[in-house]
């Protein structure tokens, strides 16, 4: 007979994996990325996971299929059928695929405290032998903080306080990797069309920095530094971004006094049948709040720029 808790409700905590996390965005905004698909595609799934939805029908009764890409390449096609919706505060509903329809049952509650949400999220299963399985089998309990994780980065994005640029290269992550990390490429892709790049120099190690100027089509010299935080090849590189001068010394912006002095990339790579995926997720640091509004203000500017800069590197990528 199951144990029992105080309140004579079944204690079912040996068959369940949970979580709770504050998340620094409002509760209607949260709802918004766990209920539309268009935003749940991006963060869904641990990391190096990405997801093509096919039906997302969120209300009591409805059907979301999607399929979950493996960083292996592996596809893996999950069902969830929605018991229960009650915006902005409960997601309950069943998880499994098409051959189980009915594999655990999880439920989602958002608490508002504050300007800031306080998420609960519980798997229940079945048996516990199923939930050790899925815990070491297929590391479901960390799957499920990745995720979280993931969706505490995308939120920010959601906010208007991160610049996030996703972008398909049809080149292996070894020459995407290079042509980010070698001087020599860097010059032939970086920056705004019919700009000439000269590398001063690139020493790729944290703490160092890679320099350089940019000369546009009327003359006119500008400059720029990358200072290395993380270097993971070739998967990840950390960098803080700024304009700089001659010397390499942090510069103001020439053009916009307001913007923010430093700015912190993250630029991840995963790669599947030869392509790989890139992901560029850019946000102020140490910034003040006018910084940070004309930060938000023109981050399509800033997606139309790093449109033209990655057709740039596509091109550059396809000649090597």
């Amino acid at each position: 007979m199951a144990e029992r808790k105080d309140n004579g409700a079944a204690d079912t905590s040996d068959r369940e994996i949970g979580t709770t996390r504050l998340l620094d965005a409002p509760r209607e905004l949260v709802w918004k990325a766990w209920t539309d698909p268009t935003h749940v595609a991006q963060w869904w799934g641990p990391n190096g996971f990405t997801n093509t939805i096919t039906e997302m029908d969120v209300r009591p009764g409805g059907i979301w299929r999607f399929i979950m890409h493996g960083p292996d390449g592996t596809n893996y096609p999950n069902r969830i059928a929605f018991i229960e919706v009650a915006p902005p505060e409960r997601l309950v509903y069943v998880h499994g695929d098409d051959e189980e329809h009915d594999q655990f049952h999880v439920t989602v509650t958002f608490e508002k405290e504050g300007s800031k949400t306080k998420l609960t999220m519980r798997s229940l299963f079945k048996t516990k032998a199923h939930r050790d399985y899925v815990v070491e089998k297929h590391g479901a309990a960390e799957g499920m903080q990745q995720t979280l994780s993931r969706l505490t980065e995308y939120l920010s994005t959601m906010s208007g306080e991160e610049l996030l640029i996703a972008r398909e290269f049809d080149a292996p992550r070894a020459a995407v990797w290079k042509a980010w990390t070698d001087a020599a490429a860097l010059a032939e892709w970086l920056g705004p069309k019919n700009f000439t790049i000269r590398v001063v120099k690139l020493e790729l190690k944290p703490g160092r920095i890679f320099h350089y100027s940019m000369r546009a089509p009327d003359g006119r010299d500008m400059w720029g530094r990358f200072e290395y935080r993380e270097i993971v090849p070739p998967e990840r590189l950390v960098v803080v971004y700024a304009f700089a001068d001659a010397k390499s010394d942090i510069a103001p912006n020439p053009w916009l006094p307001e913007w923010p002095r430093e700015t912190l990339n993250v630029l991840t790579l995963t790669e599947k049948d030869g392509k790989t995926q890139l992901t560029l997720r850019g946000k102020p640091l140490n910034a003040t709040e006018a910084q940070l509004k004309a930060f938000a203000g023109l981050r399509g500017s800033m997606q139309q720029g790093f449109k033209g800069t990655f057709d740039q590197l596509a091109d550059y990528l396809a000649k090597s």
